[in-house]
């Protein structure tokens, strides 16, 4: 029985057929793994008395905290290499904010979206995560590594929605306010636009958790030669599921734009954009210069161009951030995670 992939509820659910113990043992259980990594679960006094149970729950009670192979450090930024039960390595990056630590968590080893200006989809999908081995990543950073971690973004190696069920699940165990206690509000979940996966997050009517969806380009041309996923995924169909997404008073949108030197860097593709997103619920909109990939040969804009960029976008009423990139020098920003295995080392 794994933890990692079980909220407090559905434990003392399993725990009582296994056991025929109560809610009291199950969540004493439940808690105290989650605030101790030195966690022995004979040392609870609810079993005290009972040594059979004791020895039960010691027998078949499972979990792996994946290793940490690598750990990489620059100006707060930490990119932690973690290897799985099998062998694979999933990257996870602790990002410093000004009172506490944002996670950003790994869905996939590798990613089949293809996404030119990214490392981790130059990869091909390698294999989706289960629910376990997402929440051990924060589990890792917040509890193994003691660090203050408040927000979560679902922003490393692979889509989220293409690992649906296994996120929605580990979104569940986060949650939890008897485990690692990370509010929907303090998540974040970043798509390439999966239409239907959009649909289907929409469905389960959680307002409060954000959405955040890569966009790229304000045309479908220009979308498609960087998102080969646009090519089934027309920006109409984006928009039309995005007006109707739910979103709880005072959330917006997020909207992501990598902006790359003679790409999608002109005045015309601002204009465009600024008329895409004025259709859609609030938007945030962050611009992400380009970060360096290992085999790739687009490069970020000049500042000046981005400047324009950026005041067109302002001119024209949309609420617009220029985000600068943290961890590019330790290959841990915006579409850089995966490099160990694309180099051949992630397998061992």
């Amino acid at each position: 029985m794994n933890l990692f992939e079980l909220t407090c509820n559905q434990f003392t659910e399993r725990f009582r057929k296994q056991y025929g113990k109560g809610a009291c043992h199950a969540e004493s259980l439940y808690r105290s793994f989650y605030a101790d990594v030195g966690f022995d679960p004979a040392s609870l006094p609810c079993f005290a008395a009972s040594p059979q149970s004791r020895q039960a729950v010691v027998t078949q009670f499972s979990h792996r905290v994946p290793e940490v192979i690598d750990r990489q450090s620059r100006d707060g930024v930490t990119k932690l290499a973690l290897a799985l039960s099998d062998g694979r390595v999933v990257e996870t990056v602790v990002i410093p904010m000004a009172n506490h630590a944002t996670v950003c968590v790994s869905s996939q080893v590798g990613c089949r979206m293809g996404c030119r200006f990214c490392e981790t989809g130059g990869m091909g999908l390698i294999r989706n995560l289960t629910a376990a081995e997402i929440v051990a990543q924060v589990f890792m950073v917040k509890v193994v590594l003691g660090i203050v971690a408040r927000n979560v973004v679902f922003m490393g190696m692979g889509e989220p929605l293409d690992n649906f069920d296994a996120v929605v699940q580990a979104i569940r165990v986060l949650e939890d306010q008897r485990g690692l206690n990370i509010a929907k509000r303090r998540i974040t979940l970043s798509t390439a636009g999966l239409v239907e996966g959009i649909r289907s997050l929409a469905a389960l009517d959680w307002p409060h958790l954000k959405l955040a969806v890569s966009l790229n380009a304000a045309d479908d041309v220009v979308r498609r030669s960087l998102m080969p996923v646009a090519g089934r995924h027309t920006m109409a169909a984006l928009k039309q599921e995005l007006q109707t997404f739910p979103m709880a008073r005072g959330n917006v949108l997020l909207m992501e734009y990598v902006l790359i030197k003679g790409v999608n860097d002109d005045p015309a593709h601002a204009a465009r954009l600024a008329l895409f997103l004025k259709e859609l619920p609030p938007v945030r909109l962050n611009l992400i210069p380009c970060n360096p990939r290992s085999s790739a040969s687009y490069a970020p804009p000049s500042a000046t161009d981005m400047d324009r960029f950026h005041q067109r976008l302002i001119n024209d009423g949309i609420f617009v951030r220029m985000r600068k990139s943290k961890g590019a020098d330790i290959q841990g920003a915006c579409g850089q995670l995966g490099g160990r295995q694309a180099k051949g080392v992630g397998k061992r």
